[in-house]
This record gives C-alpha cells, structure tokens and sequence, in this order.
C-alpha cells in the first residue's frame, strides 16, 4: 500500500492542500498565538529541534514556544515542570503549539498523519527494534494519538506506529483523521500520568514491557 496511489500521490496532495487551507484561514490564530508567546514567554517564539524524519533523516520541526529559559544559579535549564507556564500547558492542551509544522508539512518533511517525529538521539534504538517506522513521513497525528496520546508507554507508542504502517492507506488515515477531532477538543492524554511532559524514551523499560 506504500507504494499505491495513496501513497505516491494522494497523501502529499491531501497534505499540502489542507495546509494551504490552514494558513489561508487561521492566519488570524497563527498572528494571536504568536504574538501572546512573544509577550508571555519572549524570544524566539518559534522553538525548533532537530527530529528523524522518514529513512530516519534528520530534520528541523518547528513549533509555537511553550516554555520559559529559566535556569538556576548554575545557568542550567530547571526541569521541564517548572519552565512550562500555565500558557505553555494551554497552548499544549489544545495542540496551539503544533500550528507552525504546517512548514514542515509544505517542506515536504512531514505529513498530518503518520508517526511522531523523534528524537536523533533515538535513531540507533529504532532502526534496530521498529524500523518500519521510518518508511513513512512523520506525522502531526498519529496512530497512537488516538488510542491513548501520552497516557501509553514508549513501547505501546512505537509498536502502534509500525501497526500503521503495516495498515497505511486512505482509510487508515481518515480513521485517524477523523478520531483526533474529539482526542483534540477533550485535551486527552496530554500529558504522562505524573508528569508534566513526555518523558524520555528509556529502551531498557520498554524492553521490560515489550
């Protein structure tokens, strides 16, 4: 199915469209957003970070700001709980903060739906244990998405991401479309029972789980 019409043509096309319609009508959300990050969290008010996109090749994902550069008198970072401000966790909670991957999308480095872009750091540990992963584009909404969001493990994560692609297709991607709707506008799942972010991803738990 990778290599049907779906996926050699349909998908991109669905892609860009849709993004040109996001930016033609929310450009309005787009200027309020930023302008609130500017004036609540300052400078730069796009954050970006290099993620593994498909055949695991690096990237650089763009999206809205959502926590401060407070440090301690060391000058290091303090924990991700502290620095996330009641507007980064609103702009989280209603997924505000993923508006600017549309660029990433019209970059040709990404999709709306498909597995979630991570981290460099991680590419060793998953080409060996899900390779699959990386047969597709990364997504903004995903499989896991709407079977659980933040609230499943790494290792549920991963492995629902290669079900996706094991089942890609149109109506893969409608299903997933249409289910991220109410995951979205009830906030489920953004966060990890007992944490204010993802944490990271530790192979050898998974391995423990798996």
């Amino acid at each position: 199915m990778l290599n049907g019409f779906w996926g050699k043509f349909g998908k991109r096309f669905f892609d860009v469209a849709l993004s040109l319609a996001i930016v033609a009508s929310l450009w309005p959300v787009f200027l309020v957003v930023a302008t609130l990050v500017r004036l609540k969290l300052g400078s730069p008010v796009i954050f970006s970070q290099n993620r593994l996109g498909k055949d695991a090749k690096e990237f650089k994902l763009y999206k809205f700001r959502s926590m401060t550069d407070a440090r301690d008198s060391n000058g290091e970072l303090f924990p991700d709980d502290v620095r996330l401000t009641p507007f980064g966790r609103l702009l989280r909670s209603t997924s505000l903060d993923e508006l600017p991957q549309v660029a990433n999308i019209l970059k040709g480095e990404m999709s709306f739906i498909g597995p979630r872009a991570t981290l460099p750091a991680y590419k060793n540990l998953l080409l060996e244990r899900y390779p699959e992963r990386f047969l597709v584009m990364p997504g903004i909404t995903s499989l896991p998405a709407i079977r659980g969001r933040n609230a499943l493990d790494w290792g549920q994560k991963f492995s629902l991401d290669v079900e996706y692609v094991r089942r890609f297709g149109f109506m893969m991607d409608f299903e997933i479309l249409i289910k991220t709707i109410p995951v979205v506008l009830g906030r489920e799942g953004i966060e990890m029972p007992g944490q204010a972010t993802a944490t990271r991803y530790d192979h050898q738990d998974n391995e423990k789980k798996d």
